[in-house]
């Protein structure tokens, strides 16, 4: 007989509404509703405000497009959490969605590192950011292992580590989502080789994995650059949420069964993933008021300066072409190095090159903003 996968979702659908009878209907569930909306209300305005900071004093487009898409996950969290609370019959599309935007985070987080150890370097060139680094130990658990900077293929694969999960993140929800609508996920069920649920859970987390330790070793590499720059602060706004997601979402399914009960309406599945849900609205005013403080944009803004456009700011946090250009880049190193190219294979190599930036910020020397942010004035 072959398996099957328990269904989420009960035969019965709640009817009643807000209003029963010319009186609110409050029950847990809507007082839950009520709770997860106002929290992804205020998320919103509180993202808006410091993306609207960073929008008026976008002195330093390479670096601000990129703190722009990271100050988007506490809304975009939010909003989808509580559509997924809303409708909780379909909470595990709304999941899969949900975690795209993680791979778009941690992917602009690197660039955004790329783009402050380029700022540091002497003279404006990115190159001698790492040509001074030294022969050095991998991080745990692979320090046995050494590896040189300056070789071509470890600033490629470097930048490649972490982009790669922009790719399989998205590949991986889609693929969820088609199984989801065959009912071949099993998403809720305990993990079977007969559902499609552990095959894409272990790509996601290989993958995963591979992103983080490839932020790890850059922050390593680069730590004496980013010195007043806060990246802990600004790594740890994104990977608490990550965190706190992935283990609060372990707790809940624990529960399921033991503690948290199926009622008429809803499963405890449906209960579990609603609790879930709900958690992540409330945590998301908080985590979008630290990420307004570790992505301040006072530190962009030039005294004397005209305010610039909001428009071409919010353009360029949407567009995701710059994604597309380091991605090819990267494969189109690798087919050259297969291919036994000698710039590939040589000691040295460019670092603005190798990681899409030619090392120049828009404010001038004596602190005037340049061409380019005049033009977006």
């Amino acid at each position: 007989m072959a398996p099957t996968c328990p269904s989420d979702n009960t035969a019965y659908v709640d009817q009643s509404s807000f209003w029963n009878s010319g009186n609110l209907n409050w029950d847990e569930h809507r007082i839950g509703w009520a709770i997860a909306g106002g929290c992804a209300v205020l998320t919103v305005l509180i993202s808006m405000v410091s993306v609207l900071w960073h929008c008026r004093n976008y002195t330093k487009p390479n670096e601000q497009r990129q703190i722009l898409r990271i100050l988007y996950m506490p809304p975009v969290y939010a909003v989808i959490s509580f559509f997924s609370y809303r409708y909780f019959r379909d909470y595990t599309y709304y999941s899969l969605i949900e975690s795209i935007y993680e791979a778009i985070t941690l992917s602009a987080f690197l660039l955004l590192l790329i783009q402050f150890v380029a700022a540091t370097a002497a003279g404006g060139d990115a190159t001698r950011a790492i040509e001074r680094k030294n022969k050095r130990p991998l991080p745990i658990p692979f320090c046995c292992w050494r590896y040189r900077p300056t070789k071509p293929y470890f600033m490629y694969t470097l930048k490649w580590s972490v982009l790669q999960y922009v790719i399989f993140r998205p590949a991986v929800s889609i693929a969820g989502i088609v199984c989801q609508v065959y009912n071949v996920l099993c998403e809720s069920g305990p993990y079977s080789i007969y559902f499609a649920n552990v095959y894409l859970e272990a790509v996601d987390f290989a993958s995963i994995s591979v992103a983080l330790y490839g932020l790890l070793l850059f922050y390593g590499l680069t730590k004496e650059e980013l010195v007043g720059r806060r990246p802990l602060a600004k790594f740890l706004c994104i990977k608490l949420i990550v965190m706190f997601t992935f283990y609060q979402s372990f707790v809940f399914d624990t529960l399921e069964g033991r503690v948290i009960k199926a009622t008429e309406y809803w499963t405890a599945t449906n209960i579990a993933d609603g609790l879930n849900a709900l958690t992540i609205c409330i945590e998301m005013v908080f985590f979008s008021s630290l990420m307004m403080w570790a992505y301040t944009a006072n530190e962009y803004k030039v005294a004397g300066g005209k305010k610039t456009s909001i428009w071409r700011p919010l353009l360029d946090s949407v567009n995701y072409w710059d994604f597309v250009t380091e991605i090819g880049g990267s494969l189109k190193f690798f087919f050259n190095y297969a291919r036994g190219a000698p710039s590939t294979h040589s000691s040295k190599t460019d670092f603005g090159q190798a990681f899409g930036i030619d090392g120049k910020s828009v404010v001038d020397g004596d602190g005037s903003l340049t061409d380019e942010s005049m033009r977006l004035v």
